[in-house]
């Protein structure tokens, strides 16, 4: 089943940037000073971003007592057999070129006593090579700096299709306050975050929703490791809460706070030779275990001993205080929460794809850096250099004619966004087994199917409501629960704001629901423990597994194991998958 929107708006590109964060800001400003005509498609606002929140900073060499073969070394321990080590060599030593050119542009790093950049140490490093900004604010001061470069970015906007041809990429097809548009160009970025509010706790911001996934997996690409969800160890507690939460970082503990349980044991001792600094996959098994051993929803972070707590951690004492929590005197309360996607789409170093044209750079991608748990800061680091390589690469497809033709929209299935969490906050968390994960498969497919009538009316009744008299379809439903990527509207005038964000919203459920499937059937493959993925019924690694399993849909638009790997040389327009 498809149908073909009215277009209300176009635009020309020669790349076509989807996301606001560091990864797609760098690219897009590195695109533009070497005079490639760049548009960014942003869902939010400025700061509606996942660099926005990091807390901890980057990881880049230090210029004394450390190296790059150290910090390689630190990144493929962490990674845990997975890790494409000449990929993590190439991204750690492009590091002190990027935070210079992120400082050349106006970025201001905490300074040390010595006038020099003060560093700290995180969880799964072996000395003090993170820079940080405003204590806690790192992602705050990047967002800053790249906003302020004033590059052309259109807000509120999302794109719901990467249009491919013969030669590859052609373009995106978007919604915004001003309707369906069309910008037509031979390069986009996919820069879209991860895919945290699969979960019901998340650090993530709303906007994480796996966007980039499903558009790449719709374009024919390919996608890896999606099973290895890094779970933030320490996440602000406090009954009841949901969405996204607080993060309480792991610099805390690098400066001497220790994670002990109700009874004021050590939650590490024992687990790991560096303890409370030990790889996040290893204190979040830690924690969950002590929280299953002793009946509790959480554990304490004690950093009453941290000297002068609020000046080193503004962002955190504030969280801490709005809880009523006062960490100079107050054990602070603290849980696992879904915090950054190992996996993503498969890329080089320089964020090319399979599909010609496409590429993705940020937490989206899959570079072989983090393998299968990514070491602290190493976000930041990946975002900046590969976003400036993507940028540079996406030169590569000027001289390919690009025009978007084709505006016919297949229906992709959905499941209510609730359901999608609640299942794969059961049976896909911290700690997995087959028969959780072949539930919460069984849960998705029948969500897509037993909602679908009721969720029709209800949309079609509040579209009503909030537009008298419009001719407004917000989004088709067929009768086995898809939603058409392409609901035709007949008054563009009524396509306002809160109309553009409720068709956002039923795309986003649409790409949860596909990134849900894909991780599950990841997982349920992946019969060992390695990395952030920890299977309770096959609890130790198994070196015939020590590889990637990559993903793309079958010729029905199913998630399907990829029989060309990682393979980036595959791609035809045959591989695009077909109406489902």
């Amino acid at each position: 089943m498809s149908s073909a929107p009215r277009i209300d708006w176009e635009a020309a590109a020669d790349l076509v940037v989807i996301g606001g964060g560091v990864a797609g800001l760098t690219a897009a400003r590195t695109a533009s000073l070497r005079g490639l005509r760049v548009l960014i498609l942003s869902k939010g606002g400025p700061t509606d971003t996942a660099t926005q929140y990091a807390q901890g900073g980057i990881a880049v060499v230090a210029p004394h007592e450390d190296s790059v073969e150290s910090h390689v070394l630190d990144t493929v321990e962490a990674g845990a057999g997975l890790c494409d080590e000449a990929a993590v060599r190439s991204i750690v030593e492009g590091g002190q070129a990027a935070v210079a050119a992120l400082t050349d542009l106006g970025a201001v790093f905490d300074l040390a006593r010595d006038g020099q950049i003060s560093r700290t140490r995180e969880g799964g490093h072996s000395t003090r090579r993170i820079i940080h900004a405003g204590g806690d604010a790192t992602g705050a001061e990047v967002q800053r700096a790249l906003n302020a470069a004033g590059l052309p970015i259109l807000f509120g906007a999302a794109a719901l299709e990467v249009v491919t041809g013969r030669t590859g990429v052609q373009g995106v097809i978007a919604v915004s306050e001003n309707g369906f548009g069309v910008v037509h160009a031979p390069a986009v970025l996919l820069a879209t975050g991860g895919l945290g509010q699969l979960y019901a706790l998340s650090t993530n911001p709303p906007g994480a929703t796996a966007d980039g996934i499903a558009l790449a997996l719709w374009a024919g690409a390919t996608v890896a490791d999606l099973e290895f969800v890094q779970f933030h160890p320490t996440v602000l507690y406090t009954p009841g809460g949901l969405g996204r939460r607080p993060l309480i970082s792991e610099a805390v503990r690098g400066e001497g706070a220790i994670l002990v349980d109700s009874e004021g044991n050590s939650v590490t001792a024992g687990v790991h030779p560096r303890g409370d600094l030990a790889p996040r996959d290893v204190v979040s098994r830690a924690i969950a275990a002590r929280m299953r051993a002793l009946g509790t929803d959480h554990v304490y972070l004690d950093a009453r001993a941290i000297d002068s707590f609020p000046r080193r951690f503004p962002t955190i004492t504030a969280s801490c205080l709005a809880a009523g929590i006062d960490p100079r005197t107050d054990l602070i309360p603290v849980a696992p929460a879904a915090h950054y996607q190992c996996g993503g789409v498969v890329t080089d170093t320089h964020g090319r794809t399979a599909v010609p044209g496409l590429y993705a750079a940020g937490e989206v991608a899959r570079t072989g850096l983090h393998g299968a748990n990514r070491l602290a800061s190493n976000s930041l680091l990946e975002g900046l250099v590969v976003g400036e390589r993507a940028g540079i690469a996406a030169a590569e497809r000027l001289d390919e004619e690009a025009h978007v033709t084709d505006v016919s929209f297949h229906t992709i299935p959905r499941a209510a966004r609730a359901l999608v969490q609640q299942s794969m906050t059961l049976h896909a968390s911290v700690v997995r087994d087959a028969a959780g994960l072949a539930e919460a498969a069984v849960r998705l497919r029948d969500g897509v199917s037993h909602s679908a009538a009721s969720r029709l009316r209800a949309e079609r009744s509040s579209a009503d409501q909030r537009f008298a008299g419009a001719a407004l379809e917000l989004s088709a439903l067929d009768n086995s629960g898809a939603v058409n990527a392409g609901a035709a509207v007949h008054d563009t005038a009524d396509l306002n704001a809160a109309a553009a964000a409720q068709r956002i919203t039923a795309f986003e459920d649409a790409a949860l629901t596909l990134t849900g499937q894909v991780l599950l059937l990841s997982a349920a493959a992946r019969t060992e423990s390695r990395g952030s993925h920890t299977r309770s019924d096959h609890p130790t690694p198994d070196d015939r597994q020590r590889r990637s399993r990559a993903v793309r849909l079958g010729p029905e638009g199913h998630p399907v194991p990829a029989p060309d790997g990682l393979d980036l040389t595959s791609w035809t327009q045959d591989a695009i998958p077909s109406a489902s």
